[in-house]
């Protein structure tokens, strides 16, 4: 079973997130926050981060500089979700260390076949 961070300050958003996400049988914990989120992820490992990024406490792009600059979890694939949809914002996640981007609003069947594609591209 694949597992999977999401942290999304939303709480609508990330029960949307999550009820898509479950039904497909992944492992899903969730974070409200960035706090809480870098919590997760220094005590367990993930296939995929999935980060909002404009959170309280700590910001998404934050947590993808930490990560990518600590030994543990830096090889992890993040998805970053923002409503932040200029090229310039992306190209800034994208250069901190994100793997994928997707502009907010999104449908959640192309979050999910998004989320697909990363899970399975190298298998």
């Amino acid at each position: 079973m694949k597992k999977i961070l999401l942290a999304e300050d939303e709480e609508v958003l990330r029960m949307l997130i999550v009820d898509t996400l479950e039904e497909q049988d992944y492992l899903i914990h969730e974070a409200s926050d960035g706090q809480e989120a870098l919590h997760y992820i220094e005590k367990n490992e993930y296939d995929l981060l999935i980060l909002d990024y404009m959170m309280p406490e700590i910001t998404g792009l934050e947590l993808i500089k930490h990560i990518r600059g600590s030994l543990h979890n830096h090889e992890v694939k993040i998805l970053m979700l923002s409503a932040k949809s200029q090229q310039f914002e992306q190209e800034k996640v994208l250069e901190a260390g994100a793997n994928y981007f997707i502009a907010k609003p999104f449908s959640p069947m192309e979050l999910l076949t998004k989320i697909e594609g990363i899970l399975h591209e190298n298998e």
